[in-house]
């Protein structure tokens, strides 16, 4: 009795404090997965006041564990720059940061549309030692450094770590090929000690960015002498780079180890796979693929589309446009976007319909609140100019936002093709003076204009314009050159952004076909 009457209050304590303590973890957790969730979904304010409140409860001190849970949630949630605050806002009551605080951090700044993030990131590494004391850390920060362009901070990161590892191989060589210079990506590709499919996919990708895919399949090519395995992102590489040569044959070869290798369906992939069939003008093939699909996506439907449009029968292609949008039989209602109407509208450049291209171009603006680029205000032109309404033309283009007006003008020689219209010629190019003085395409294209029509006058007074602005004049064309020169016109440097977003919602395809008359 004694014993007992001794032990049964101990144990009864333990009892006690035990669920003490399991309640306070349990209710540790909940706030730190609310914490989380808050975080994920872009609101750090929350986040913090559920930290903060533990802390002053005793129930959930700002340690590191929590800290970073949040932090990596921020980083990965549709607000990344708020990363850096609550970092700021924790350190400020007493978080210590530790080698696991900065991935995160730096993940968030690779996603910042400036590098001032990144800077302030990596200081506070520095300043605490992190950087120096894991090589994670400091192959974030290479990473963050090549996603904001910054290749050669990003390589002075490299060469300075004592210890290197795969990762740090594989995020400078990708640094490297994300900003175009592929020599230095290959270059450190063929010396890195191993390799493993990231680095084949980095350096692969890095190909098809550069627009040179015939160098990336033949990559593909030694990778599987080598005895290494694709991954998926590996196929749909190589199913665009077979959709881009045209390369049919192999497109195929690609398409059925994707079928042996994965057993599983990939909308990616498929997407991959149908665009590239598409591109190689087999649409009908395409078409199979895409109705396999049990669940697609916007990009799906608009590869679909796009290439009933352009390399296919275009009235197929706004008719899958129509069955998208009304909704379809068993279809979720997904809204179209810019792609999409630039697909649907050169489909009507190729059909010559004017009636449905002008619907399409005012349901774009009125229906779905999209902002024309340059792109649609070209198809809308290649409309009218594909009839022969070329002062219609004209008036489009007029309309558009003054920012893309130069390469409007440009591309609008190449479809008048000068049948004659001087005085259009003389319009446009004394247009594109207007909007671009200091490049000297549009100088020389007015004086052949004058030369073409035996204006000789107004060819000198052209010349000596250029010559006081300090403009440099091209040699002399013939007027049947002029084609050329327009296919050779360079916009300025502002304009850039614009056009490799456009290039890169085409993907060269307006390259690729002839809209204009011939």
């Amino acid at each position: 009795m004694h014993i007992s009457g001794c032990l049964e209050p101990e144990f009864g304590h333990n009892a006690c404090s035990d669920h003490h303590s399991s309640s306070t973890s349990q209710s540790a957790g909940y706030a730190l997965r609310a914490a989380s969730a808050a975080a994920s979904s872009g609101d750090p304010e929350n986040a913090a006041s559920i930290i903060l409140g533990c802390r002053r409860r005793r129930l959930l001190p700002p340690d590191a564990f929590s800290v970073n849970v949040v932090l990596k949630a921020l980083s990965c949630s549709p607000s990344p720059r708020r990363t850096l605050p609550f970092f700021f806002r924790m350190v400020a009551v007493g978080f210590s940061p530790n080698v696991f605080t900065f991935p995160p951090i730096a993940a968030a700044a690779a996603r910042s549309p400036d590098l001032t993030d990144g800077e302030i990131s990596h200081a506070q590494a520095l300043k605490r030692g992190a950087a120096l004391a894991s090589i994670h850390v400091t192959n974030a920060f290479i990473t963050m450094y090549a996603a904001c362009g910054l290749a050669c901070g990003a390589r002075a990161l490299f060469d300075q770590m004592p210890l290197r590892d795969i990762i740090s191989w594989n995020a400078i060589i990708d640094g490297y090929a994300k900003v175009g210079d592929i020599a230095s990506a290959r270059e450190l590709f063929e010396v890195m000690p191993e390799r493993n499919v990231v680095s084949w996919n980095a350096m692969i990708n890095g190909y098809l960015k550069g627009r040179r895919p015939q160098y990336g399949l033949k990559l593909f090519r030694e990778m599987m002498q080598c005895g290494y395995r694709p991954s998926i992102t590996t196929m749909v590489s190589m199913a665009t780079a077979c959709g881009r040569l045209g390369a049919i044959k192999d497109g195929r070869s690609v398409h059925g180890y994707s079928i042996r290798a994965f057993n599983d369906h990939n909308l990616f992939l498929e997407t991959a796979m149908l665009d590239m069939y598409c591109r190689c003008r087999k649409v009908e093939v395409a078409r199979r693929i895409f109705e396999g699909i049990t669940e697609k996506n916007l990009v799906c439907w608009n590869a679909m589309i796009r290439g009933h449009c352009i390399h296919g029968s275009p009235m197929d292609g706004i008719d899958l446009y129509e069955h998208l949008v009304s909704g379809g039989e068993n279809l979720t209602r997904i809204s179209p976007d810019e792609v999409t109407f630039i697909a649907v509208l050169c489909g009507c450049a190729r059909a010559k319909l004017l009636t449905e291209g002008k619907k399409y171009f005012n349901e774009m603006t009125s229906i779905y609140k999209l902002k024309p680029t340059f792109a649609h205000y070209w198809c809308m032109a290649n409309i009218y100019g594909s009839l022969g309404f070329i002062n219609d033309a004209v008036k489009v283009l007029l309309s558009m936002p003054e920012e893309t007006e130069s390469l409007i003008w440009s591309g609008l020689l190449g479809l008048c093709r000068f049948h004659g219209d001087l005085e259009l010629g003389e319009r446009i190019a004394k247009r594109l003076i207007e909007l671009e003085p200091s490049n000297g395409s549009p100088y020389t294209l007015l004086q052949n204009i004058y030369v073409a029509a035996y204006r000789w006058e107004d060819a000198h007074i052209v010349k000596a314009m250029a010559k006081e602005r300090g403009i440099r004049l091209k040699p002399g064309h013939r007027l049947v050159d002029l084609n050329e020169i327009v296919h050779n016109f360079k916009v300025g440097d502002r304009l850039q952004p614009e056009i490799e977003k456009i290039y890169i919602m085409m993907d060269d395809l307006a390259s690729r076909i002839k809209l204009s008359t011939s």
